[in-house]
């Protein structure tokens, strides 16, 4: 091959070569917000992009029936319609009424941020069952212990509460490791001041949108009705 063609062949060469690479990156996956958790200030698990232009805080009862309907029919439709793609942040925070709904506050913490929001909805998905045997439970008449983390230990182990942990892969001494955590404590007792005396709820659950309370909001139908385009 003359030197003339060799150069002629290289061109060409090259010149396919430059046909064959992309002019433009290919756009990276969009990020699905649902999986990220963190901790809030005050010790609530946020689920979504800490840039979500729209922020809503959930204030629940473990032992709220009202709260069990709304986490039942709203989590599905939030992750999906809301969160998920970064537009709205969903942070619960507790507003504990009663020693049983402080021992299911403790148990859903277990397992760090990663694991809370399963371990919450579990919690509500199966309050009738657990919720049946606390009442038993309090009405037994048997000799309860008078230490705190103690009774709640208790309380989580002859209500079923430990035995629906379990099944979520928690061992009885992790259990009481989240009964027995002192920052876990302190986080639910802050939470519980601040819906109960500082914003002054009316009752569970309640909610805030951007730090405004709003007001007659008790379920997830009046709910998407102030979330950002209404229902969805």
């Amino acid at each position: 091959m003359t030197k003339t063609r060799l150069a002629a062949f290289f061109v060409a060469l090259a010149s396919l070569g430059a046909a064959a690479t992309p002019t433009t990156a290919l756009a990276a996956p969009a990020a699905n917000w649902v999986e990220r958790v963190t901790l809030s200030p005050i010790g609530g698990h946020v689920m979504g992009n800490p840039a979500a232009r729209t922020k809503l805080v959930e204030y629940i009862s473990y032992t709220c029936s009202h709260c069990a309907q709304f986490v039942n029919q709203a989590s599905g439709p939030l992750k999906s319609g809301y969160v998920k793609d970064g537009a709205v942040s969903v942070e619960v925070r507790n507003a504990v009424r009663d020693k049983y709904d402080l021992a299911a506050s403790l148990l859903a913490r277990c397992g760090g941020p990663r694991r809370f929001f399963a371990n919450h909805e579990a919690l509500f998905a199966n309050q009738s069952a657990w919720m049946e045997r606390v009442i038993a439970y309090d009405r037994d008449g048997a000799t309860k212990p008078t230490d705190e983390k103690a009774a709640l230990r208790d309380i989580g182990a002859k209500t079923g509460l430990y035995a629906l942990m379990g099944k979520r892969g928690f061992t009885a001494p992790q259990l009481d490791a989240c009964i027995n955590d002192p920052a876990a404590m302190k986080a639910i007792l802050a939470m519980r001041e601040e819906a109960w005396t500082k914003l002054k709820i009316s009752g569970t659950p309640a909610f805030t949108l951007n730090g405004k309370l709003l007001d007659s909001v008790s379920s997830w139908d009046g709910l998407k009705a102030a979330l950002p385009g209404g229902a969805r």
